[in-house]
């Protein structure tokens, strides 16, 4: 399958999740739909932090264009990570996909009232979790633009 951006600079996504199961399959999807792009995962908000300041082990990695969180993790959950980032003047311009099975209209809310791009709530079925990456993907890549890398 072909990439759907004309642009050969891969997109990078940093991927906060402690499934991995969900990671797997995340990872599979975008392959699957031709979507070019770095994925690096962390498992949880400690680590996503530290991705993000280039600490700990990360001074290497590179920003992400774009941070798919869940919510719910251990250490520190995805709503602090969201809050934290979004405090800090060097990181608040990343936009992040709240990626989670949460439903709850109180996690909606906070993520908005935290600066989220988009709530997706993870479909449960193999087919529309692989449709859903899809097309936030093609969103990704050929509908926003993304703020330039610094």
């Amino acid at each position: 399958m072909t990439a759907l951006s004309s642009n050969p600079t891969p997109i990078e996504i940093l991927l906060v999740d402690d499934s991995e199961p969900d990671i797997v399959l995340t990872r599979e999807a975008f392959a699957e739909a031709g979507i070019l792009n770095r994925l690096h995962v962390v498992h949880d908000g400690v680590e996503a932090m530290s991705f993000l300041r280039r600490e700990d082990g990360y001074a290497s990695c590179p920003r992400p264009d774009v941070i798919l969180l869940d919510i719910n993790m251990p250490r520190k959950g995805g709503l602090e990570v969201l809050e934290e980032l979004k405090a800090d003047p060097e990181l608040a311009s990343i936009p992040v996909v709240v990626m989670t099975t949460s439903q709850s209209e109180q996690d909606v809310l906070r993520s908005y009232q935290s600066h989220a791009s988009s709530y997706v709530v993870k479909p449960i079925e193999f087919d529309r979790f692989y449709s859903a990456i899809h097309a936030l993907g093609a969103y990704m890549l050929t509908i926003v633009r993304l703020p330039p890398r610094t």
